[in-house]
């Protein structure tokens, strides 16, 4: 994007950072991220959630009944790819599909092996900091569209959990790789359901890739290493949290962002306990995450507070299907982690904007008083 000067007058008070965040926690702010927008296609919302509970379907129940079984966590991740490219034309997917079951086995590859050679959880972190800031540079690059870099991270997250040796680690990701052939089959056999998609209004690049990069894998790093200092169990997952408010774009969307993530998250975490509390076994899971997927999708377009709703429990299921007995606590610490990443996110939102982010929310800010 190229720059054009700022005029003198926007270097005043008014566009300071303190400015700034009084606007940001204007009650505005709150009523834009309770707005029900319009969904830009139900019909292809649902086809492809239905094409991502499929593939998940398919490469979670045969890993199942395989002798890997302890690997289904990894399988099911790597179904994922098929959440990918959904603005593509019709016939025109399937790159887009490819190069995010690239990015997903390059996750779990890059985090496995770090774990293999012996780094520390604070080393992983400030890896899987890396990692964010890289693949949310490719994710931009190649247009794989919603839901963004996140659902990287989440797979470089899952593989933080400590391997074996190289065999294990080698297993992990051929199980990967079996769940994205598995999402690029059922992708290709079932695309052609889908309309033709409208592209999604592109959000104003206001800052420089590099800064983006260095932002995103700072903040990320340092949500991850708080968590961890405070000895919480899942410090990823507060990681996570920061990184996905950082990917709303402008401060006010941002600001949307961190908002809606917590309260669908609160609301999300009570369902995904009320689900656990009934200590279901596999398959009833595994039912439970694919309706889930299909609500996500289904909604999460309209407003991403309902999209969080479930996510949230699909996301602690998912990982439930991977590591039953780490199901206890995880909604709380979940809660706990997404406000402790929400902070963190928007702390560096704000405290590394631009000159041009900050006139950008007081030009939005002006516009919505006078609506």
């Amino acid at each position: 994007m190229q720059h054009t000067a700022m005029p003198s007058s926007s270097a005043s008070p008014a566009s300071s950072h303190l400015a700034s965040l009084l606007r940001l926690l204007a009650p505005a702010r709150l009523r834009e991220s309770c707005a029900i927008a319009p969904l830009p296609s139900l019909r292809n919302a649902a086809v492809v959630g239905l094409q991502a509970g499929l593939a998940v379907l398919i490469a979670a129940a045969a890993t199942h009944l395989s002798p890997w079984a302890h690997l289904v966590g990894y399988a099911a991740l790597g179904a994922l790819a098929a959440l990918l490219g959904r603005f593509a034309p019709v016939g025109q997917r399937m790159p887009a599909v490819l190069l995010a079951g690239a990015l997903l086995v390059g996750a779990v590859a890059l985090m496995s092996l770090l774990g293999l050679a012996g780094a520390t959880p604070a080393a992983l972190l400030l890896c899987l900091g890396l990692l964010a800031g890289a693949v949310s540079w490719l994710a931009g690059r190649w247009r794989l569209g919603p839901p963004g870099a996140v659902i990287f991270v989440f797979a470089g997250c899952a593989a933080m959990v400590p391997v074996d040796g190289g065999l294990a680690a080698g297993a992990r990701l051929l199980f990967t790789l079996a769940g994205v052939a598995t999402a690029l089959a059922v992708c290709r056999a079932t695309d052609r359901l889908r309309s033709a998609p409208s592209a999604p209004p592109a959000a104003p690049a206001l800052q420089a890739p590099w800064l983006a990069f260095a932002r995103i894998a700072l903040c990320t790093a340092s949500a991850g290493l708080l968590a961890l200092a405070a000895g919480w169990q899942h410090p990823a997952w507060a990681a996570i949290g920061a990184m996905a408010v950082l990917q709303g774009g402008p401060l006010h969307a941002a600001m949307h962002r961190a908002v809606q993530r917590t309260i669908g998250t609160l609301a999300g975490a009570a369902l995904a306990w009320m689900i656990l509390a009934q200590h279901p076994s596999f398959w009833p899971l595994l039912l439970a995450v694919i309706v889930l997927q299909l609500a996500t999708e289904v909604v999460i377009g309209a407003n991403y507070a309902l999209g969080q709703v479930f996510v949230t429990p699909m996301a602690l299921l998912m990982t439930s299907l991977a590591a039953p007995a780490a199901s206890s606590g995880m909604p709380l610490a979940r809660v706990l982690d997404t406000v402790l990443g929400a902070l963190v996110g928007m702390a560096f939102a704000v405290v590394f904007s631009t000159l041009e982010d900050r006139v950008h929310l007081a030009q939005h800010h002006k516009r919505a008083q006078s609506a």
